[in-house]
């Protein structure tokens, strides 16, 4: 994540200093790019899950609110099947547009079969305005 801020400042100084709109398109591109390796580490992460199954769609995410500096989200994990399992799930917050913002890997373990449980997604920067979770990945193992 220290890429993503150092890109993010490299981008927002080139647009001070110059004002042109080649720096703008500049720090555009930087910051196209520092949300592309947010989004790849976050998949790198759920990569990593061997013997998962999708379960998209035992996962919900809850509205988003702030911590501090940092936007969180309730996501809640339900095990339709007869064992506990483990949940790793990949969290993503867009803004009011629907542009990707953040995303975040978390996981819920121990959920028994019938139930629910929840944990709470962090973004792992500052992010401003309108937000929303959504739930991107989730596997069950």
């Amino acid at each position: 994540m220290r890429r993503t801020t150092i890109a993010l400042a490299a981008a927002a100084l080139l647009v001070s200093f110059t004002g042109c709109d080649n720096a703008k398109d500049k720090a555009g591109e930087i910051v196209s790019s520092a949300t592309a390796a947010v989004a790849s580490a976050a998949q790198e992460q759920m990569d990593k899950v061997k013997d998962g199954v999708n379960a998209t769609g035992d996962v919900s995410a809850g509205a988003t609110s702030t911590d501090g500096d940092r936007t969180v989200a309730t996501i809640t994990a339900t095990n339709p099947k007869d064992e506990t399992a483990d949940y790793t799930i990949m969290v993503t917050f867009r803004d009011g547009d629907g542009n990707f913002l953040d995303s975040v890997v978390m996981n819920i373990d121990g959920v028994e079969p019938g139930k629910s449980k929840t944990g709470t997604a962090r973004s792992n920067r500052t992010l401003s305005g309108t937000t929303k979770a959504e739930i991107s990945q989730a596997l069950r193992h």
